[in-house]
């Protein structure tokens, strides 16, 4: 197989791209230096689609050796042909090269093996033949009679020899190729109650039957979680008489031989002792393995979503980790979220202390200036927002009617003008808390944090949350993210794998502040493992910080290639080289001086922000008109000696260097009002904001106890494939509700407008 010509087939490129690419990947470098740093090698191929052909370019290697390896063991049984290797080379998928391997594999004891053993092989080849037309088969198989083999009579050879036929049968590449695609087609997943009278979460499933070509993968995982619990007996059915005579249509050359019935009655036997199991055994699986790498996609592009959510610089804000019984963790942060103060406080049951909960919150504003208040979403969530929502109330009714009390960290401060005098009224916003007690109760939050107990941990993540998602959320095993369905359930590797990819495809994206990035966020850098980004922290601490990317060398253990890989996502801000600051890749700054020169760019200007009008200016330098730039940055490039797109990105960075691409995402909702489930109407219009995409809809936070759920049926007038053809998790969307359950707190949500005129709500 020409790997290179199948990848580039499969993908839609061109031989030369998937070829450098290829070439990419075998040396070593990793998927967003090759995305950030090689586009004219990879034709602009997106972080995402390289690691899909990275994953791709596994597969087809593996197949190959696993060919190498299959004709490599059935030539050392000297079983090997021409036409057998030539198939096995033509092989495009694992599992035809396994089923040509299949009647060579060594196989445990079985009947056939015994039957061989006793000396049948030759019987039931004269019968396989279907040559002879006249006689008696117990005749013939009396001459194969041994009691000391353990055929004592003649039906027993005849039984023995049908076993070897049996298996022959189920050995058959040909035979077992068509039988699996027919019940890919035909077969029904079938679910009964294991207790009928049990009341459980699964009795949707107690009397189920779908198309096995046709159902979701949601529904599969779901079967599969019912029967591994118990509640459910699942299983495939097929009907057994059709793929009998699939069978016999296959095997009965001449139905006039003398074993003609002794054949149907093998084919009979051995579709349902050997092939029928091993084929629900093998479509189960594959359906399982379809659906969990479809739930591995989903849960892959909601945790970039939310990585990505945009980061709320700049503001002071408290943290609230709801409670009962042990109360809420109070913790307030600074701009740059130090921890400045934390406390405890019972708003909700037992104890309902809402005027000292009240009078804390007050202490803390005051003190230090708070801008947002960030309150967890999980148990007493929606008691204590709904606390908060009044405090907010009345501290705000308490400023404007005597607008010059109240003092910030540092002296007098006008309580209305907050988070350093925007005027900004205080605001809350309810964070997801998934992961944050696995974070606070890590050994990294220890070692972090080692004065301070779980709860206040947890508190100052969630502030940090919402400070600067990226930085916090990775500290945290992608899998406790919780953003998407059944990922429990699932095959645990590939979960890792895919969403390490994801967080190092978005840290990279960004970018990583040098300076003040924590080794958990390092160790995601392009190049930078675990341990380099401990010596970069070690490093920064026994040195005073970086302020040139070339000290990155004096590191420990991270060499020239390292350093190549992730220098570019790197940044140092108030360096000796404006250059660290921006993602123009080291090796590149040879071309960009030679541009901030013709452009007549300074470093200063690079410092104060960037060069916005470079364009013009290059323009101008040249006397080219607006509709004649592409060409002169083509000609540039080629005077400069640099890839046509690599000069982009360096003019895009001198333009406004280290651009966060999380300022594109949806801005994070903050409220001043709360309603609760009882407040709420059928035909209500309300914002929401998208908590969790999954393949039947979307969970949106409408800013009560549970959230609601938007089908997929009702998220567009028009067909909706997948419900992340329409929204990510973090958007902000506009819905209306169409049914409330109250005993089950259950609310359906539409994003399709109803006719008639819906009651506006918050």
């Amino acid at each position: 197989m020409d790997i290179v010509k199948k990848l580039a087939k499969e993908f839609n490129i061109r031989p030369g791209q998937a070829e450098s690419t290829v070439a990419l990947i075998n040396e070593g470098n990793t998927i967003p230096f090759i995305a950030r740093y090689r586009k004219e090698a990879t034709g602009g191929l997106s972080d995402v689609t390289l690691r899909e052909l990275d994953e791709r370019l596994s597969y087809l290697k593996n197949l190959e050796e696993r060919k190498d390896e299959v004709i490599r063991l059935i030539g050392e049984q000297g079983k090997l042909t021409p036409e057998l290797e030539g198939a096995i080379r033509e092989a495009e998928i694992l599992q035809r090269v396994e089923d040509l391997y299949k009647p060579y594999k060594q196989k445990k004891a079985t009947r056939a093996s015994k039957a061989r053993e006793r000396g049948l092989e030759p019987l039931a080849m004269l019968a396989w033949a279907q040559e002879l037309e006249d006689g008696d088969p117990l005749e013939l198989a009396g001459a194969y009679v041994d009691p000391e083999k353990g055929v004592g009579d003649a039906a027993a050879a005849l039984a023995g020899a049908m076993d070897i036929i049996a298996e022959m049968i189920s050995d058959d590449p040909d035979i077992i190729g068509e039988l699996r695609e027919k019940t890919r087609r035909t077969g029904e997943l079938v679910a009964k109650a294991a207790d009928p009278e049990e009341k459980t979460v699964y009795e949707t499933y107690y009397d189920f039957s779908e198309r096995a070509s046709r159902i979701p993968d949601h529904r599969v995982l779901a079967l599969n979680r019912g029967e591994k619990e118990k509640k459910l007996k699942v299983s495939l059915r097929t009907e057994a008489a059709m793929f009998t005579a699939a069978i016999e249509e296959m095997t009965l050359t001449n139905p006039s031989s003398i074993f003609a019935d002794l054949i149907r009655d093998a084919a009979a036997d051995s579709y349902k002792r050997l092939i029928e199991p091993a084929l629900e055994r093998e479509i189960r699986n594959a359906l399982t393995e379809r659906a969990e790498a479809e739930a591995v996609k989903v849960f892959a592009r909601n945790t970039e979503s939310l990585l990505m959510t945009p980061p709320v610089k700049g503001v002071r804000v408290i943290a609230i980790d709801p409670g009962f019984r042990t109360g809420c963790k109070v913790a307030a942060l600074s701009e740059t979220g130090k921890l400045q103060a934390y406390a405890t406080v019972y708003p909700t049951e037992p104890r309902k202390d809402v005027a000292g909960a009240m009078a804390t919150l007050k202490k803390l504003v005051d003190k230090y200036g708070t801008d947002v208040i960030a309150i967890g979403n999980g148990t007493g969530s929606r008691e204590t927002e709904e606390v908060v929502a009044a405090f907010i109330r009345q501290y705000e009714s308490l400023r404007e009617a005597e607008p010059g009390k109240g003092a910030g960290k540092g002296g007098a401060r006008d309580v209305g003008k907050r988070g350093g005098g925007r005027g900004e009224r205080l605001r809350y916003t309810i964070v997801n808390e998934a992961g944050a007690s696995v974070y606070s109760a890590s050994k990294l939050a220890t070692e972090e944090y080692p004065d301070l107990d779980v709860t206040t941990r947890g508190a100052m993540s969630l502030g940090r949350r919402l400070q600067d998602p990226m930085a916090e959320l990775v500290k945290i095993p992608p899998k406790s993210i919780g953003v998407g369905q059944y990922q429990h359930d699932i095959n645990q590797g590939k979960l890792e794998s895919a969403l390490g990819g994801v967080v190092e495809n978005c840290v990279n994206r960004v970018g990583v502040d040098l300076n003040t990035a924590s080794a958990s966020l390092l160790s995601y850098v392009a190049g930078v493992n675990a341990a380099v980004a401990r010596n970069i922290v070690n490093w920064r601490d026994e040195n005073g910080g970086f302020d040139d990317r070339r000290q990155l060398k004096k590191v420990p253990k991270l060499g020239e290639k390292a350093f190549a890989q992730c220098a570019g996502f790197l940044r140092i801000s108030g360096g000796k080289n404006p250059l660290d600051s921006t993602s123009v890749h080291p090796e590149s700054y040879a071309a960009a001086r030679e541009i901030l020169k013709r452009a007549k760019v300074t470093d200063e200007e690079i410092a104060r922000g960037g060069a916005t009008d470079i364009e013009e200016r290059l323009r101008a330098a040249y006397g080219v008109e607006p509709e004649g730039t592409a060409g002169l940055f083509r000609a540039l490039a080629g005077e400069i000696g640099v890839g046509y797109p690599t000069l982009l990105d360096i003019i895009a960075e001198i333009k406004k260097p280290a651009r966060d691409p999380r300022e594109d995402a949806p801005p994070v909702v903050f409220r001043q009002d709360v309603k609760g489930l009882e407040d709420l109407r059928v035909g209500m219009e309300l914002q929401g904001t998208v908590r969790n995409v999954v393949d039947f809809g979307a969970f949106v936070d409408i800013g009560v106890k549970n959230d609601g759920l938007v089908h997929i049926s009702r998220m567009s007038g028009k067909f909706v494939r997948h419900p992340m053809d329409v929204v990510s998790v973090g958007d902000n969307v506009r819905v209306w509700i169409e049914s409330i359950d109250p005993e089950r707190h259950k609310i359906g949500l539409s994003m399709v407008k109803p006719e008639g005129g819906p009651k506006k709500g918050n």
